[in-house]
């Protein structure tokens, strides 16, 4: 059964070779040469210009990268994604219009009897050991001045906490509100981690010193997203020094790949799964695991459902979900022209018609994974035009360009949507408020930075008190006027009545019920 499922990877080019701390082995003259003959087959034989001055272990690495990518196969997504042909299915001419109303729900504007229901279920799901949780977690905060994996940053809390423990409390307050529900004990949803090279052993160590924040060790997956090679302006791949592979992520896209490379579907089947969360970690209002929108999504049998917040106005620079020739699918800002971006909704022309902004928050039905290999060698690679730092194959020196010198291929977690039928995909509405607050900029930027982030979660902590009737006080300034509210004592505003005749006084943390 292994050996035809990793065959069935190498056809779809799946394969990787993750740095497992084993030592690799320097190629026997056999193996070096059927290895060479398939890079220069492919016009790519120069990556062994400097090998035979290369020491036995640099050697080992070298080849052991080489051997993880098939040369001919990196040509074909480079030339398609330089010069993309048009798909047979696909019109020459592009028709837009909203997802269709049975597809879709808004919390702004659904009775509260759907959406107790869907919560309802969706605990009921949690109970049942069917929910599981995927966490892209593979950027490091390089523009928030840190090193780190930006999970670990700390956005300037009451508590300090980071954006990894605001989350995992999130995910152990459902356990409790599932395990309340159903009377059920022990009650576990899995967390699988996808980290990058850069940032796996950073997660795995800050996982591992703060006890994966009360979270049970093996309910923690941590795994790591595939890379691909960087390719020069030529179409050459480019050496980041003589002895190794200039490589980069391959995109939040990379999910599919990484879930079949690390055995984290295999986790999933062998626990029962069906029914699967995935979100970006910048956003510190994410709702894990959130039982409404699993209950939702599940309530209408889809493989694909996402989240959306309402576009702010027709110029927000936002991605757009919505039908595409009649698939779902998502449209950028700068592919859609005025008129279209600023068209009103017929039935409400207070509302753009194309209102439904990404913010990259999904579902995805286990039977859906169960077919990645049907459909993974259909997605499209994207183009990063970057400045590459290399080695120059002719003189050996490393080279610093100051210009766009190469490409880095990337694919999209969205690039998926079009291959669903609609009836197979579905879309809720969020209140921005409550649930997308990402953290994209440095502080002091003023938009998405962690000072934002810091006050949307304060603000919404003392939304939840007024509205259960407490009352926040603060002889401070307008940044001084809200209330941490530990997930640990509250998911979603729920069990605060302990504050209904309190007065509190801002900045405040409520850490437990007391």
């Amino acid at each position: 059964m292994a050996s035809t499922f990793n065959t069935i990877l190498d056809k779809l080019h799946l394969t990787s070779r993750d740095d497992d701390g084993v030592p690799a082995k320097e190629p026997t003259q056999e193996e070096l040469k059927e290895l060479k003959d398939k890079y220069a087959e492919a016009g790519q034989d120069h990556v062994f210009a400097f090998y035979e001055g290369l020491s036995a272990a640099e050697k080992a690495g070298l080849v052991e990268r080489l051997k993880s990518f098939d040369p001919k196969y990196i040509n074909e997504i480079t030339d398609e994604a330089l010069h993309p042909s048009q798909r047979s299915d696909e019109s020459p001419e592009t028709t837009l219009e909203p997802l269709p109303e049975a597809a879709t729900a808004s919390i702004l504007d659904s009775n509260d009897e759907d959406i107790q229901s869907w919560y309802t279920s969706g605990l009921e799901y949690v109970s049942k050991g069917q929910v599981a949780v995927v966490l892209m977690a593979g950027g490091q905060g390089t523009r928030l001045g840190s090193s780190d994996p930006k999970g670990c940053f700390d956005i300037g809390l009451p508590s300090q906490k980071s954006l990894f423990q605001i989350q995992a409390e999130r995910i152990w307050k459902v356990q409790q509100l599932a395990e309340k529900q159903s009377g059920k004990k022990d009650i576990l949803i899995p967390w699988y981690v996808m980290t990058s090279g850069p940032t796996r052993r950073a997660t795995e160590q800050y996982f591992e010193k703060h006890n994966y924040f009360g979270l049970q060790k093996d309910s923690v997956y941590i795994f790591e997203q595939g890379v691909l090679p960087c390719i020069s302006n030529e179409g050459k791949i480019l050496l980041e020094n003589k002895a190794k592979v200039a490589v980069a992520p391959d995109g939040n896209g990379g999910i599919y790949q990484a879930l079949l490379t690390s055995n984290v579907r295999t986790d999933m089947r062998k626990r029962g799964i069906q029914h699967i969360h995935a979100y970006c970690v910048d956003n510190c209002l994410v709702k894990v695991a959130d039982p409404v929108f699993i209950g939702f999504a599940a309530s209408k049998d889809v493989d694909i459902a996402t989240k959306v917040v309402r576009k702010r106005n027709a110029k927000e620079s936002v991605g757009l979900i919505l039908q595409k020739n009649g698939k779902p699918d998502v449209v950028e800002y700068s592919e859609i022209d005025d008129t279209t971006a600023e068209a009103r909704d017929s039935k409400q022309p207070d509302l753009l018609k194309f209102r439904a902004a990404n913010i990259v928050n999904h579902y995805y039905s286990f039977r859906f994974l169960e077919s990645i290999e049907d459909w993974a060698h259909k997605l499209p690679h994207h183009v990063a035009r970057k400045k590459i730092p290399h080695v120059d194959i002719e003189k050996g020196e490393t080279v610093k360009p100051d210009k766009p010198n190469g490409i880095k291929l990337e694919q999209f977690v969205f690039d998926v949507f079009p291959l669903l039928s609609l009836e197979k995909f579905a879309c809720m509405e969020v209140k921005r408020e409550d649930e997308f607050s990402p953290l994209k900029n440095a502080k002091g930027t003023g938009e998405d930075d962690p000072d934002t982030s810091k006050q949307d979660i304060l603000n919404q902590g003392r939304r939840w008190v007024q509205n259960i009737g407490g009352i926040v006080e603060s002889e401070g300034s307008a940044e001084e006027t809200g209330v941490e509210i530990s997930p640990l004592v509250s998911y979603g505003g729920e069990g605060l009545e302990f504050l209904s005749t309190r007065t509190i006084k801002a900045p405040a943390v409520i850490e437990k019920e007391e």
